[in-house]
């Protein structure tokens, strides 16, 4: 499979207001689309300390330059969404998507508490006012005794590698010798590159979640799909948007990382690409990108609250193959990119 992309930065759509809610940022937004068509975002929102929010914006128009704020859809509430020592706490990073076969929106997100990263489910009918389901469960115990996120639902059933009817969701365990969520890039260098952080997919089987929707807490057979790669990425990578279907496969876009030296000592360096998946198996990776298809550059891009970060989180299907993915800049404004994906 050839698959190539172009892209245009469309600029800045949502910088901190000034408000004691942002003032460590607007961030790695949730997009979706709501049951009239409008475009929606919910931002990650951060306060003084590191406490994070998901909030909701809505675009005024089809080709938004900007978006207005509605309000906090998720404020840091229950256990395992705080903790009481410094260094942080919340609801982080949220990734939307409207599941047909349920008819329902479901939004994962990474709850920070006492614990550390877990990843937590909300769920709506309308995409506005949402209700908690409590952390996900995976059947292998050991992965719910680490951190864990980069989440996301794929939006229609496939089939799960034992072949049962399920809902994939992306996910991504972390190491044990990470630091506020960071493991040091020391550290990862001395890990064998198999065994580095990266994308996962874990399976929801279909029916029991039709049943009842608590049962999406429930995840099976995960399975590594997407290893580091010595071409780029080769600190760890994981989810970035939820997939959406194209003729050639599930298409989302991915972060990867890289050390720079900075001068003062090596960096983390966040770049972005493509994926395909098999439609049935997503298991089964038919294409990842070769080279970056987004790194940091501009201003916004390479200074902010976390320097050379781009991650996308986001992604709105315009038709065609025409999208437009939002991504989280530097760690501190949100971004739009114009991507037009040809397959052969």
């Amino acid at each position: 499979m050839i698959v190539s992309a172009e892209c245009r930065r469309l600029g800045v759509v949502l910088a901190p207001d000034g408000s004691t809610l942002e003032v460590e940022g607007v961030l790695n937004p949730g997009i979706a689309r709501d049951r009239d068509g409008r475009l929606l975002m919910y931002p990650r929102m951060v306060a003084a300390g590191n406490v994070s929010r998901i909030g909701i914006a809505r675009a005024p128009s089809e080709e938004p330059v900007e978006f207005d704020r509605l309000g906090v859809v998720l404020e840091p509430e229950l256990e395992y969404e705080r903790r009481p020592s410094s260094g942080g706490h919340g609801c982080e990073d949220a990734r939307v998507t409207f599941i047909e076969a349920l008819e329902l929106y479901v939004m994962t997100y990474t709850a920070y508490g006492a614990q550390g990263a877990r990843i937590a489910l909300a769920i709506s009918d309308d995409a506005y006012s949402w209700t908690r389901l409590g952390l996900i469960q995976f059947s292998d115990d050991s992965l719910n005794n680490c951190d864990n996120k980069d989440a996301a639902f794929f939006p229609a059933p496939v089939v799960s590698p034992s072949g049962v009817p399920s809902l994939a969701l992306y996910h991504r365990p972390m190491l044990p010798a990470s630091v506020n969520g960071q493991t040091p890039i020391p550290v990862i260098l001395s890990i064998p590159p198999e065994d580095r952080e990266c994308m996962c997919i874990a399976y929801v089987p279909l029916h029991p979640a039709r049943r009842d929707f608590a049962n999406l807490r429930f995840a099976t057979e995960s399975i590594k799909v997407l290893g580091v790669s010595p071409e780029w990425g080769y600190l760890k990578n994981g989810a970035g948007t939820p997939p959406v279907a194209t003729p050639a496969g599930w298409l989302s876009f991915f972060h990867a990382v890289d050390a720079v030296d900075r001068g003062d000592g090596p960096g983390l360096y966040y770049r972005a690409g493509l994926v395909v998946h098999d439609m049935e198996r997503p298991d089964k990776v038919l294409y990842r990108s070769a080279s970056p298809l987004l790194g940091p550059l501009t201003i916004d891009e390479r200074f902010g609250i976390v320097d050379d970060v781009v991650f996308p989180t986001g992604i709105d299907h315009l038709g065609e193959n025409r999208y437009d993915v939002y991504y989280g800049a530097a760690d501190a404004k949100i971004a739009r990119l114009r991507v037009e994906v040809s397959f052969a």
